[in-house]
């Protein structure tokens, strides 16, 4: 089932990410033909969304069954009454799982059309209703409670305020506007607010604007998996280096009961702003959040640190975790990628920055999770093997839950070191229609197991610093 076409991709990036893939040592192994299989297949998984939608329980506030009972009552109403399995994660127990219905192909297109820009048609198949500010186009007798046929310009060709287009653009379904076409494009401050409401997907995923924020924070099972990988304890000090949004940062704080110390980091003033409103959301207080650079924040001389602010003295902290930023070609939806090679192949030395910080910011005895939502291999295991290389002091570590395959060859690692990264590749499984009458005969077993594999491209590794440096 392929319902969509390949992620697009620039030819030079394209060709950068499959050198990567084709790399001698796993054709080795492999094969020429299946490896270039693999990877056909994963860029065309790529495009489509995960056959779940995860969202981990805020266990500080709430039970997992709570929230799972709630879900429940929500879902049905959401979706008129059809009665959509919510399951427990068995391995990471603060996840709830849900099957995404779809591609449903018997949906009728409307006369009425409305183009939206990429990132709205990405986050239209993971569930949200199209906002204002994502509608590009709009046919010209378009009126607030017209049904539309809504299109995703995947190459970003449309023309602002067009009335029509018959460029390259993939159906995603249907909905009620909320908006006419002339208070869309009238020229005057720009609108906030649901412009489309979904009523017919292509893909039916529940749609979480404002449904239990105190309770749950939507959140991709891999990245969910980080902080268990990190395993914070109560009292601990922790770092999250790249904290924006926050998902992972109070994560942390949940799982170490909000007792210690985790402080945040962003260069940009509006995600801390983010972050703190989601600690506060979550009723955590252990959360601190600054507007820092990583890559300063070592502080070389030798005082104490004032207030706790950053920059931190060398070895300051249990635990850290180095989210890095990172080209996101892991991301799911994603139908088109414009960034140029350059820009891809920027993230590297940044990553190595930000590491090196790391390392020294950790206390002897202190955990290092990197982790990155790509694919490609200079960002996961080539770093992975850089910093075996470069800091004798640091040991790879196995990691618990191990739910992701192991590393990707090509980068020197022994099979050894390669088992215990993970690497959620979601080329592993194929991509499949999921339906109600389906869902019923599926064992629960079965479905975790296409939760497991079907989700975004993700790295984790995990290092411990030795004690004697």
């Amino acid at each position: 089932m392929s319902l969509f076409p390949k992620i697009f991709l620039r030819p030079e990036v394209e060709n950068h990410l499959k050198e990567g893939f084709m790399n001698k040592e796993i054709v080795t192994f492999l094969g020429k033909q299946k490896v270039e299989r693999k990877f056909e297949t994963l860029l065309s998984h790529l495009s489509h969304p995960p056959s779940f939608t995860t969202v981990r329980v805020n266990t500080h506030l709430t039970t997992v069954q709570h929230v799972k009972n709630l879900l429940l009552d929500e879902l049905q109403k959401q979706f008129n009454g059809l009665s959509v399995p919510i399951l427990q994660h068995p391995d990471v127990q603060d996840v709830l799982l849900i099957p995404v219905i779809g591609p449903r192909k018997n949906i009728q297109k409307q006369q009425c059309e409305a183009i939206v820009g990429a990132q709205c048609g990405n986050a239209v198949l993971r569930g949200a209703h199209v906002y204002a500010p994502g509608i590009v186009s709009a046919s010209k007798f378009m009126k607030a409670g017209d049904t539309v046929s809504v299109y995703s310009d995947i190459n970003g060709e449309c023309k602002k305020g067009a009335k029509e287009f018959d460029g390259c653009k993939i159906f995603l379904g249907n909905g009620i506007s909320e908006l006419s076409r002339n208070e869309l494009f009238s020229g005057l401050p720009k609108l906030k607010g649901i412009g489309i409401r979904m009523t017919e997907p292509v893909y039916l995923s529940p749609s979480f604007d404002s449904m239990l924020p105190n309770y749950l924070f939507l959140q991709n099972l891999p990245s969910a998996v980080v902080a268990h990988v990190l395993n914070p304890q109560p009292g601990e000090k922790v770092l999250d280096l790249c904290a924006a949004p926050g998902g992972k940062t109070t994560h942390i704080a949940t799982l170490m009961r909000d007792q210690g110390e985790v402080i945040a980091l962003d260069k940009i003033s509006s995600k801390i702003e983010k972050i703190k409103q989601n600690a506060l959301l979550l009723g955590l207080n252990s959360i601190r959040a600054f507007c820092f650079d990583g890559t300063k924040a070592l502080k070389h001389e030798m005082v104490e640190d004032s207030e706790g602010k950053p920059p931190f003295l060398a070895e300051s902290f249990d635990r850290i975790l180095l989210d890095a930023p990172c080209s996101g070609l892991g991301q799911r939806p994603n139908m088109a990628c414009t960034w140029t090679l350059k820009e891809v192949t920027s993230y590297q030395p940044l990553q190595r920055k930000l590491f090196s910080v790391a390392v020294q910011l950790l206390k002897p005895g202190g955990v290092l999770v990197y982790s990155t939502c790509t694919i490609t291999l200079a960002e996961n295991e080539e770093q992975v093997a850089w910093a075996l290389k470069t800091f004798s002091c640091l040991q790879l570590e196995p990691q618990e839950p191990q739910i992701g395959g192991e590393g990707m060859m090509g980068a020197g690692l022994s099979f050894e070191q390669l088992k215990q990264l993970q690497r959620f590749d979601p080329s592993v499984v194929p991509l499949q229609a999921t339906d109600i009458h389906s869902l019923r005969e599926t064992r629960i077993e079965d479905m975790i197991w296409q939760a497991n594999k079907d989700c975004i491209g993700f790295f984790i590794a995990k290092f411990v610093k030795s004690k004697s440096t």
